[in-house]
């Protein structure tokens, strides 16, 4: 399951301070506050709130921030295996093509018997 992306839910890069992340979660919450908007859902402010009680405590951001390093790493392996096993497919087509067929071989090694053996004599 993939990990929520609690930084952009904030509007925030990953390398901002305490100072801007409760700036920009009051923004957003107030914005987004369901007694200020009838029509916002209140699944958005429980979104909020769970992202910045992360990231405003730095043992659970630290974690967090290991998470998705985490994360990020084995999505990126993930894609080199896919990348490298097509690369083997293309690979493994190519090579059926060049390949002779066991009549071709057959006629081929008739051919080279019949060749070498006009060189003998």
């Amino acid at each position: 399951m993939p990990v929520p992306d609690y930084y952009s839910m904030l509007e925030v890069p990953s390398r901002a301070t305490l100072v801007q992340i409760k700036k920009s979660y009051r923004r957003l919450v107030r914005l987004h506050h369901p007694d200020l908007h009838e029509e916002t859902q209140d699944t958005r402010i429980k979104q909020l709130n769970e992202a910045y009680a992360v990231l405003s405590n730095a043992t659970r951001r630290a974690a967090y921030d290991a998470l998705l390093l985490e994360q990020l790493r084995a999505t990126v392996l993930l894609e080199r295996t896919r990348q490298q096993q097509a690369e083997g497919r293309l690979t493994a087509a190519e090579e059926r093509q060049e390949k002779m067929t066991w009549v071709q071989g057959i006629v081929g090694f008739f051919h080279e018997l019949k060749k070498g053996m006009k060189d003998e004599r």
